[in-house]
């Protein structure tokens, strides 16, 4: 076996493992194009036994890069001993808190209690004792990355028979979340004896190893829609016992998963004698909408512009990533987390930026840029593509609101509450996000920021039992709308790529 050094954090693999294989299984690094090579985004610099430079790597990499020993991880083999040093890793602004009402306490364990949010980039987890106080909480990258940033690449990659190490590599996942809150608790994982899991509908698929192939395509009928309680042995959760439950919340659809009916309970909108819209903008635009006691769900496929893959520099919420951007005198000012050097820009920062490029009229309304690129803080620039894919994914997000809102015969002025939901709305600068078009400009004063909702919502089952009644119910009464193949999603998609 040779051993890896990772950031001062030693590893042992087998010779002739690649190296972005095991940095994402590890969820050290994210691989935004599922180490295909094409997106040159994981960037290491290596000292050791490894193999030689690929075609690729000389394509993608520059000389002064070269020089220094950087590498591409998706590229590069493990040969023997190494040591490899990763640039301002870390979680970043993973959301973990989100709003969670008072509760009447009915826990579905006798001891210490486990919750966790799959998301399709982060994983979120907290910690409770029987009493309901919050012990611990965590967060770490998403390992299945290394099978593709989106859920059709690891729905594809599961169908080719990746479907067991995709199912193992969420399980060691949550073994180190298990073992890390633990720790910070004072207590072992053994004693941790009911666990709650949210999730969107291919997550959970992914989880459990159930067969991806209905969700591949139309007309997209889940094999399992969940609802139910497993074993922690039948899973594969190593810290637990066996015998250990696991309820795995319950799924409207296909592409409207359990994180959104969670969601739906954290914020509150099916309890409330007002109409509101719930979104959660991630790399699929999860929607609610509660009028007159009906429940109207849908998906839209945004991609993963705004979680920072699919950008030429985009990057996660860490270190060295640019999250604001403002105009000050005419000029572009950014804001970088740790306060550091630049070396990419995250979701939150894009919307910014994006809005400052318009009112300096460095992109037209339509999206064009007489220019290749615009800086935005040196050496972070956004390119013409990127452009591109801001508007596909905003113009999807904010056409599926209208889309909406039309189903059920309303107008934006009729929703008394826009909920955002989910991490990157925590972070989300809604004034920027009206004027790109993100979100409709009339609803702006009506948002209402939840965090981590779904999260939350998983939490509320694990504390008091019966309200997994309740989300079953949701996710029965929830009518989900088709916008593949809505009329009026096709018109709003194309009106709202403008900016």
């Amino acid at each position: 076996m040779a051993m890896i050094t990772v950031n001062g954090t030693a590893y042992r693999a087998a010779p002739g493992t690649l190296l972005g294989k095991l940095l994402a299984e590890e969820a050290v690094m994210s691989m935004p194009c599922g180490g295909h090579g094409r997106c040159g985004k994981c960037k290491v610099t290596v000292r050791g036994t490894v193999s030689d430079l690929s075609d690729t790597e000389k394509r993608l990499l520059t000389e002064e890069e070269i020089r220094q020993g950087v590498r591409l991880a998706c590229c590069t083999t493990v040969k023997g001993d190494c040591t490899v040093s990763l640039a301002g890793t870390g979680n970043g602004q993973i959301r973990i808190s989100g709003d969670m009402p008072e509760i009447r306490l009915h826990p579905g364990f006798q001891s210490y209690g486990f919750v966790l949010d799959i998301g399709t980039t982060t994983l979120a987890a907290r910690l409770y004792n029987v009493q309901g106080a919050l012990l611990a909480e965590g967060s770490r990258l998403n390992p299945q990355s290394s099978w593709g940033a989106d859920v059709i690449s690891r729905i594809e990659a599961a169908l080719d028979g990746a479907d067991k190490a995709i199912a193992e590599a969420i399980c060691k996942a949550m073994d180190c979340l298990l073992s890390q809150l633990s720790e910070a608790a004072g207590i072992t994982p053994a004693e941790i004896d009911g666990v709650v899991i949210t999730g969107n509908t291919v997550m959970l698929h992914l989880l459990t190893a159930t067969s991806t192939e209905p969700l591949s395509h139309a007309p997209f009928a889940a094999k399992r829609l969940f609802g139910e309680t497993v074993s922690a042995g039948k899973l594969g959760i190593a810290e637990l016992s066996s015998e250990t439950e696991v309820y795995l919340a319950p799924c409207a659809s296909a592409f409207v998963g359990a994180d959104l009916i969670t969601a739906m309970l954290a914020s509150g909108i099916c309890e409330s004698d007002s109409t509101q819209l719930l979104t959660d903008i991630g790399t699929n635009g999860e929607m609610a909408l509660w009028h007159e006691g009906k429940l109207t769900c849908c998906s839209t496929a945004a991609g993963p512009a705004f979680e920072g893959a699919g950008i030429s520099m985009g990057m996660g919420g860490s270190p060295g990533a640019i999250d604001r951007v403002a105009v000050h005198n005419g000029r572009l000012t950014a804001h970088v987390i740790g306060d550091g050097l630049p070396r990419g820009i995250c979701g939150s920062g894009i919307v910014d930026a994006v809005a400052c490029l318009l009112e300096t009229a460095q992109i037209e309304e339509t999206g064009y840029m007489e220019e290749d690129s615009a800086m935005i803080l040196p050496p972070v620039r956004i390119s013409r593509e990127d452009i591109r894919a801001v508007q596909l994914a905003k113009g999807a997000i904010h056409a599926g609101i209208r889309t909406l809102l039309s189903s059920a015969g309303l107008r934006c002025e009729d929703v008394s509450h826009l909920v955002i939901a989910g991490g990157f709305g925590s972070y989300l600068n809604a004034e920027n996000a009206g004027k790109i078009g993100l979100l409709p400009a009339e609803m702006i004063s009506r948002i209402r920021v939840v965090g981590n909702a779904a999260l939350s919502g998983a939490a509320m089952l694990l504390l008091n039992q019966e309200y997994r009644a309740s989300c079953v119910r949701y996710a029965k009464l929830a009518q989900v709308l088709e916008l593949s193949s809505d009329p009026v999603f096709a018109e709003e998609y194309m009106e709202r790529m403008m900016f």
